[in-house]
């Protein structure tokens, strides 16, 4: 059953066999998961498994563990993750031979980027899709994303006025991990609950030397020095090295299809509304990729998937030099330095 992430409360109680969460939106991926996680919490599923089926992975393992009585009894939440949302053939039938015969003592909890319409018409979608949930979350359009960030504000008791959240919405260019990060900040400055234009401006100005959105656009000014100076502030200031990679990784994929869009003819400014480029960073945009070819963007994005695997710890590298490395790969740096 496919529903709306407005509607996910409802289908949690009782719990559906399986449950499949797919998203290129990450704030609304995890909270979503959250939700899932709490309810089977809740509902006596007190123990976790978690699978990242990932190049190799042994698809065995999902039924073995499936079928594996728990040395506590307890019943299970089976979370398995499939970064590039496609299975392989014997992913397909791994699920497909699930989805015949669901324990009640297991709930599978699938998590995925967006799918594309192929994965959808495949024999195990449709076997998921009869007896479990799937939710589809897409990201909140520019023109919603001032009612969006209202309604996050009122959840963190605060409230904003129209200057303030204007202002944030130019800030986070439709980022929502970005904006509630903002939000957390902004309960420390608000005064009585009231968020001012002034309010984000401080906010802004605490975090401008070396945020991660600061980073992005050094990089596409081809600022080499600034890009090393934000770099060296986040590595000091321990930021998420899976969100840098989350901005830097969006940022080579659209400057990618970008590319590719232009080379094939089509109007800039079209190509920026398909692509959703805010107007005030289409001179960015256009400015990184007169400076690359769309297969050096190509290769960037395998560069980030290998930095992936090494945060999740399948990998042995230097994590904060190999982002540095792709930062000034963006940036304009021809060779690793």
């Amino acid at each position: 059953m496919k529903i709306r992430l407005d509607q996910l409360p409802s289908h949690l109680n009782p719990l559906k066999p399986i449950y499949l969460i797919a998203s290129d939106e990450p704030l609304q991926q995890i909270e979503a998961v959250d939700q899932v996680r709490a309810a089977a919490r809740h509902q006596g599923f007190t123990e976790r498994v978690l699978f990242h089926a990932e190049a190799g992975f042994d698809w065995d393992l999902l039924l073995e563990s499936a079928n594996a009585l728990s040395l506590f009894a307890d019943r299970k939440l089976i979370e398995l993750r499939i970064p590039n949302g496609k299975p392989g053939e014997k992913g397909n039938k791994a699920i497909e031979a699930y989805c015949q015969n669901p324990s009640p003592d297991n709930i599978l909890l699938i998590i995925t980027p967006k799918l594309e319409g192929a994965i959808q018409r495949s024999k195990w979608f449709k076997k998921l899709d009869q007896i479990g949930i799937f939710l589809p979350i897409w990201p909140v359009e520019p023109s919603r994303l001032p009612n969006w960030l209202k309604q996050r504000f009122q959840q963190a008791g605060l409230s904003a006025s129209p200057e303030a959240i204007e202002l944030l919405t130019d800030r986070i260019e439709g980022n929502l991990l970005a904006a509630s990060q903002e939000i957390e900040k902004l309960k420390l400055l608000a005064i009585d609950g009231k968020v001012t234009a002034a309010h984000i401006t401080d906010s802004v100005s605490d975090s401008a030397r070396y945020d991660v959105f600061g980073l992005v656009d050094a990089a596409l000014q081809g600022d080499i020095r600034h890009c090393l100076r934000i770099i060296s502030g986040l590595k000091a200031e321990a930021s998420e090295t899976t969100l840098i990679l989350w901005a830097l990784t969006r940022e080579i994929r659209n400057l990618s299809e970008f590319s590719y869009l232009i080379h094939q003819g089509n109007p800039t400014d079209q190509v920026c509304k398909q692509l959703k480029i805010w107007p005030k960073r289409k001179p960015l945009v256009q400015q990184a990729a007169r400076r690359h070819r769309e297969k050096d963007f190509r290769s960037m994005l395998q560069h980030a998937a290998n930095i992936d695997t090494a945060i999740k710890g399948l990998a042995k590298e230097n994590i904060w030099d190999e982002l540095t490395q792709l930062t000034l790969k963006l940036a304009g740096v021809p060779t690793q330095i």
